[in-house]
């Protein structure tokens, strides 16, 4: 039987073989873990983290509310970074819950998936 964590690094490993980011449009990441979210915009030719956001400093609300305010905030500073479109990576998680809520989020802040 597969474990849950390597059901999860063999679908990371198909998607990263799909996606990668350039410094015209780079990489989303998420990582989620179960009390945070974490998001990355990153540069994959560069090796490079062009902007971060996480939920650390939120504290109210769900975690899906959380995952939009991070989804919000990581919009501006991409924004404010001069970045409009990003290649989104959900890091092998399902596309539902807190990582939808983020990627919508983002989209209304402003950036193009």
């Amino acid at each position: 039987m597969i474990s849950k964590i390597a059901r999860r690094n063999k679908i990371k490993t198909r998607i990263r073989g799909k996606i990668s980011g350039t410094a015209a449009r780079p990489r989303m990441s998420v990582f989620r873990s179960n009390k945070q979210i974490y998001v990355q915009v990153i540069d994959d030719l560069a090796g490079k983290t062009l902007a971060a956001a996480s939920s650390k400093n939120i504290t109210d609300g769900t975690k899906t509310e959380i995952a939009a305010k991070v989804g919000e905030e990581i919009a501006q500073k991409a924004l404010a970074a001069g970045i409009t479109e990003v290649v989104f990576d959900r890091n092998g998680y399902l596309f539902h819950g807190r990582v939808k809520s983020l990627a919508d989020a983002a989209r209304n802040g402003g950036l193009k998936f």
